[in-house]
């Protein structure tokens, strides 16, 4: 048996860990306004720490170093992801759907930080299929690509498949039914988010898809691309902590999980 209290612990742990910011990702990144979310310290910041709970989990479930653990950046967008991934010493494989000029793609955006870090994306030519063998994989990665793939269902069949037995699947940024800001948006005529997620969606999601959930959690109550905060580690903390322990978590922006191929 899983301890499921442990995954919980280090998940805490790690996502108040007051990290610098990277510097490079915000040299590469330039001044392209697409890219602004990364000059801002609040959500630099997630990405830190996100991507490194992914390492210490990994590493944990996988009993052995970053170095040998295989990893997929799912539709890796602008490729900071990839990148702080591969400055962490992981194997990473990137790949996204070729884009048409529109959208996150990572074929249809300037993209500074894969072109200047050199960065190889594998080209997705169909909705959901992948190209890579069974098993290929230790570990795929989500950060906000599920609620815009056409078919959640029988995308995640294909993570299922290229993952190894065990392996892990992290799904951020998946954007919550709930949410105050979300809803905000759709009221704006902003549908960018237009299939929300709750709770039971995602377990029957994992359910049919033979995956089983290790922990889910919400996250983020007030937005931080586009608005800048003093002092962001503490206001970081105080929104986590209010995500955790009080009802304003039921309108957060997000919901998070892992789970691991059974």
């Amino acid at each position: 048996m899983h301890n499921r209290q442990r995954l919980v612990d280090l998940r805490r742990t790690h996502f108040q860990k007051r990290l610098p910011l990277n510097q490079q990702v915000i040299n590469l990144a330039g001044n392209i306004d697409t890219h602004a979310f990364l000059r801002n310290p609040a959500s630099h910041n997630i990405f830190l720490y996100l991507t490194n709970y992914v390492k210490v989990f990994s590493e944990y479930w996988f009993k052995t170093s970053s170095n040998k653990i295989r990893v997929l950046d799912w539709g890796c967008g602008k490729g900071h992801i990839s990148f702080l991934m591969r400055e962490m010493d992981v194997q990473i494989t990137s790949c996204d759907v070729r884009g048409t000029g529109t959208g996150d793609s990572a074929f249809g955006q300037t993209t500074p930080i894969i072109e200047k870090a050199s960065l190889t994306v594998v080209p997705l030519e169909h909705p959901y299929l992948l190209p890579f063998d069974d098993a290929s994989f230790d570990l795929v990665l989500s950060f906000g690509v599920l609620e815009h793939v056409p078919n959640d269902l029988a995308s995640l069949d294909e993570i299922h498949r290229v993952l190894k037995p065990e392996g892990l699947f992290f799904c951020f940024f998946l954007p919550y039914y709930f949410s105050w800001t979300q809803r905000l948006a759709h009221l704006r005529g902003d549908f960018y988010h237009d299939r929300l997620y709750s709770k039971k969606m995602v377990k029957d999601l994992l359910k049919q898809t033979n995956f089983e959930l290790l922990d889910l959690w919400h996250r983020q109550l007030l937005p931080k691309n586009s608005i800048s905060y003093a002092n962001y580690h503490v206001f970081e903390s105080v929104d986590q902590w209010l995500s955790e322990n009080t009802p304003f978590k039921y309108i957060g922006t997000n919901i998070e999980f892992v789970a691991f191929k059974s």
